[in-house]
This record gives C-alpha cells, structure tokens and sequence, in this order.
C-alpha cells in the first residue's frame, strides 16, 4: 500500500513520505486497537520506505481526544488514524462534538475484523451466557460489567445482551482495554464484552460463528460450558486520514488503494500476527469502506435508541 496524497500539490506527492507517518490510535496502549495499529505500522513502514509510529493519544471517552487531534492536524497525509466502531457511534452520544467524523475523515481502508466476546472473571463460576445470566437475574445488585468505553461496540453488546436476557446490571466505562483487562482479570469487575485479544484468550473468528443475541443469551453461545470466552458479535477496525474536501478524499483514496484493498493485508506474516490477537485481515476499496460508515451509522443509531442510551 502506497500512500499518495494530493493535499500538498503535485510535488508534495511525488516525494510523499519525506518524513515519519504517524498512526494515532485514540487508546491507552495495550488494547485491540493499539496492538492491529502496531502491526500496520510495521508493514506500512516497509511499504512506504519511511518510518511510521504509533501515537496513543487517549484520554476521553470514545476516542474523543485522539480523533480530534487528527482532525485538526495538517491535511499532508502524514497523519492516520486507526480506530474502531466506536468513532462512528461517539456522535450519537456526546453532547458536543469538536469534529465531523463524516466530514473531517477520509476513509483509506478496512484492515481487520474480529470477534467481540463476553468474558469473565476468573472467580465468577459461569462458562456460557446462559450460566452467567442465571446468575445475574439472582443476584442483580452483585454483578459489575465492563466496557473498554462509553458507547463502544463493546459496549452495546453488553446492552443488548442484557435487554435479551432481561436483567439490569451496572456498566462500568473505562478509558480503555487495557485497563478494564487488568481490572476484569483481578476480579474487580465480573464481566466484559470486548474485541477478542491474546490477553483475554478468547476464540479466534475461525474457531466460531456469528449467533445472535437472543440464542446466545437462551443456550450460551455455542453451547460449550468450559469455554471463558463467548463469541458475540464482530468489530472492524479502520484506517482513515484528514481530510480537507470531497476532492481530496477521492484523489488520496484513488492514490493510495489503487481500486483495491491493501496490498499488505493480504501477506502471510500479517495474517498470522493478526490471528495471534485473534482478528482476520480483510481490506476493503475506499468506496465500500465509505458506503460501510454509511450503514454502520444508521445500525448504530437504532441500537442507541432501543437501549435508551443518552447523550452524555
């Protein structure tokens, strides 16, 4: 995948990079979406002949903060962003937005797909959904969920889940994967739902299938009592770029898809460090990904308002 830009005018894009890329991952470090950032860093680096970082830049919630420092940075190209899900539903949930993630993002590519799963922790004696929930419907007042943040994929699983299976629990929000992890694997919470990740050892997308909620709520996933992790759902995590205008979104998409997916998602190596974190590399054009936010958005928005989730 080379990356291309117009924004600078034709001789900036004839030297494009001339300089290092970075790719800012709106997390703390350690989570899903750090760890498929540090991989694309590596073989865009090769790609590009040029060196590319990761940046974490979290510190609010729903990537917030990390997603508007790309929004106002240079429109050169030499600013990624790769995130997930939740860039899309942060909109429907903060009451103030200091960006457009439709307007002020170009979209570059699709890069991998995974599984959001239920875990829990390791006191909490309950192998499948329908175990655990039995549990909570006793006990409602002694079960704490966690979610990676507000209005995350994650994050709605769980409320989903919860409609379907008709109980009402508290959901803790944190700033991150990595944290809620350690608090999850410590005991201080009972559950999460989040992208699969070594960490969590949870199954990888070849090893299960998509269920829905209310089957997987009613016979606990695919039925297997000693299994901590419970497939749920799928998440998709993104690579975009600052845009400036239609225009220039279409020049760099053109430029750096060449109408197909990236070129370094198909390699063996990232394919195995992909499912080593448990995720699947897919890739997608620049126009399908576009049409994707589209639809994700509308998805979201309904999930929203069922849950009655409001604005904070």
């Amino acid at each position: 995948m080379r990356l291309r830009p117009a924004f600078a005018g034709p001789a900036a894009a004839q030297t494009y990079p001339s300089r290092t890329v970075s790719i800012v991952v709106p997390y703390p470090a350690g989570g899903s979406v750090d760890g498929v950032a540090r991989i694309v860093a590596q073989k865009l680096a090769e790609n590009l002949g040029q060196s590319v970082i990761v940046e974490n830049r979290a510190g609010g919630a729903g990537g917030i903060v990390g997603a508007n420092y790309v929004a106002k940075a240079a429109p050169d190209g030499y600013t990624l962003m790769l995130t997930a899900s939740i860039h899309v539903i942060t909109p429907f949930l903060a009451k103030a937005m200091p960006y457009d993630v439709v307007k002020d993002f170009a979209p570059i590519s699709l890069v991998a797909v995974g599984p959001l799963i239920v875990s829990t922790a390791p006191g909490v004696p309950a192998g499948n959904l329908r175990d655990l929930f039995a549990q909570v419907r006793k006990t409602p007042d002694k079960f704490t969920f966690a979610t990676s943040s507000f209005g995350s994929a994650g994050h709605l699983a769980i409320e989903l889940l919860k409609r379907d299976a008709g109980v009402d629990t508290l959901v803790i929000a944190y700033k991150g994967a990595g944290p809620m992890l350690t608090d999850v694997m410590s005991g201080q919470v009972h559950s999460s739902s989040i992208p699969s990740c070594r960490r969590c050892r949870s199954p990888s997308p070849a090893r299960s299938r998509p269920r829905g909620h209310q089957q997987q709520a009613r016979d606990g996933g695919a039925g297997n009592p000693d299994r901590r992790g419970i497939r749920h759902d799928r998440i998709r995590f993104r690579l975009l770029v600052r845009a400036v205008g239609p225009k220039a979104c279409r020049r760099t998409s053109r430029r750096s898809c060449r109408r197909r997916p990236p070129r370094f998602v198909a390699q063996p190596a990232v394919k195995e460090r992909m499912a080593l974190l448990g995720f699947e590399p897919i890739g997608s054009t620049t126009a399908y990904f576009a049409k994707y936010i589209d639809d994700e958005m509308a998805k979201y928005a309904r999930i929203i308002k069922d849950a009655n989730i409001k604005a904070e």
